[in-house]
């Protein structure tokens, strides 16, 4: 008689490996089809492919959002003490395209970005754009030394000595999420921000370049 042998039974760890080998590529199907689904269903990715500047958000979590002229908000009027004496109103400004960057002297990224911001400037120089830095929790001293050891030639207006111009932005930036750049076109309203580290000081001279053309 023959004798029947029973099937050896397969050890519970290879049946686990087995398991999880299994879980682990249905797990990286799904991530493959989710991150493709990503990659096609976001607007302002689609946006950035299609060679379309506005409002996109960079790899780096830089957000630039370019405003149309028809879907901009009323002209911005405010007033400051400066970090070099005297004060300030948007009346200094009128005509002009105005860069306002908000930073203090603590922030890392405003001291990244700032030769970025000088560089813009002075590619500007003998045109009709202005800058105004907006320092949100410095004194004079302190502002104007950050000024001199990173090279900036603009001056600051003070929040500490006048709130007021922090409320006078308060609806047209996140102020929470510093550095942040507005750009104003020649009515004084905002065209352009950047909220984050200016990594290239070309972004921003395109942004303001673009409001320079307008009409005023």
């Amino acid at each position: 008689m023959t004798e029947t042998l029973a099937a050896a039974p397969v050890p519970v760890r290879r049946r686990a490996g087995r398991r999880l080998r299994a879980a682990a590529s249905a797990l990286l199907a799904l991530v493959m089809v989710a991150g493709l689904a990503a990659c096609t269903g976001d607007p302002l990715a689609d946006q950035y492919r299609e060679g379309d500047n506005k409002n996109y958000i960079a790899a780096d979590g830089l957000q630039i959002e370019e405003i149309p002229a028809g879907d901009r908000t009323e002209p911005i009027e405010f007033e400051g003490v400066l970090d070099v004496g005297g004060t300030t109103t948007n009346a200094d400004y009128a005509g002009d395209v105005l860069v306002v960057n908000f930073w203090y002297a603590a922030c890392a990224p405003c001291r990244v970005e700032a030769k970025e911001l000088e560089a813009a400037h002075e590619s500007f120089a003998g045109e009709a754009v202005s800058f105004l830095g907006v320092n949100l929790y410095d004194g004079a001293e302190a502002s104007q030394a950050f000024a001199e050891k990173y090279g900036v030639t603009y001056p600051s207006a003070l929040a500490t000595e006048d709130g007021s111009i922090k409320l006078a932005f308060a609806g047209q930036t996140p102020l929470n999420a510093v550095p942040v750049t507005l750009v104003l076109d020649k009515q004084g309203r905002v065209a352009a921000r950047i909220i984050g580290q200016l990594d290239e000081a070309s972004i921003l001279e395109t942004l303001v370049s673009d409001a320079l053309k307008e009409e005023a």
